[in-house]
């Protein structure tokens, strides 16, 4: 027969083999948060070298519009002066952060609303990993995955898939699809003014028309064409140049 001290240590591991919530959810958010970083982990791996078939806005807007006009093309067959005025327009110091242009950010704090503080790098997160609102979650997820990006990616990379997924009209992504829609020809054959008009409308490409450019649009264009100039001269443009 089981003696007292036996049946009362059967009774406790009875009583820990017992269902315990608090601890099997904080097991499966473990394994929950950790399947995600490796899933993430392993697509930011995957697209340094294959390209994003989607994002969820190019999704989105597809389910929204029915269809949208889009077009992979490789660096090699967009313009120099087309990558250099999308940088001069978005992130001007773009070879020379690792991925959070701290200066920028400051000056967005400092102007509330008025201007985005996201570099390139962020951006290119933020479209082809996550999703557009400005929920805390986003911005932390995108904050963790911006360095990952650098690491894995080279700085040419990351502007090839900006290039590629950003909006340039409504429905409209990336500069092959831009140039032909307000311009009528391939990104390799723009110039320095039509260049400089495709990135003028990046930030609002909803709003704005690089084929009726409005006065403030052509003034804004007129800066990006001169920076554009400049980051060229100072080398500011060199990481992603050949």
């Amino acid at each position: 027969m089981a003696t007292q001290a036996q049946k009362k240590k059967s009774k406790t591991r009875s009583a820990a083999r017992k269902f315990q919530p608090i601890r099997w959810l904080r097991r499966w958010l473990l394994r929950v948060a950790l399947g995600g970083s490796a899933f993430l982990l392993a697509l930011v791996l995957l697209y340094s070298v294959v390209n994003p078939p989607i994002t969820h806005t190019i999704w989105m807007e597809k389910r929204r519009l029915g269809d949208v006009d889009r077009e992979w093309v490789p660096m090699e067959h967009i313009a120099p002066v087309v990558a250099r005025s999308i940088v001069a327009a978005e992130d001007a110091n773009y070879c020379q952060h690792w991925g959070f242009d701290l200066t920028a950010i400051q000056n967005a704090l400092q102007d509330g609303a008025k201007r985005g503080g996201s570099s390139l790098s962020q951006q290119v997160v933020k479209n082809v990993f996550l999703w557009q609102d400005r929920s805390w979650l986003r911005k932390t997820m995108e904050t963790l995955l911006t360095p990952m990006v650098e690491l894995f990616w080279s700085k040419r990379r990351i502007l090839e898939v900006y290039l590629n997924v950003a909006e340039t009209d409504e429905g409209v992504f990336g500069v092959e699809a831009g140039a032909r829609r307000y311009f009528g020809k391939g990104p390799d054959e723009l110039n320095a003014r039509e260049a400089a008009l495709l990135a003028a409308v990046l930030p609002n490409p909803k709003q704005r028309s690089a084929a009726r450019p409005s006065p403030t649009l052509q003034k804004r264009a007129a800066r990006i064409r001169d920076g554009a100039a400049t980051i060229r001269a100072d080398g500011r443009s060199a990481c992603f140049e050949d």
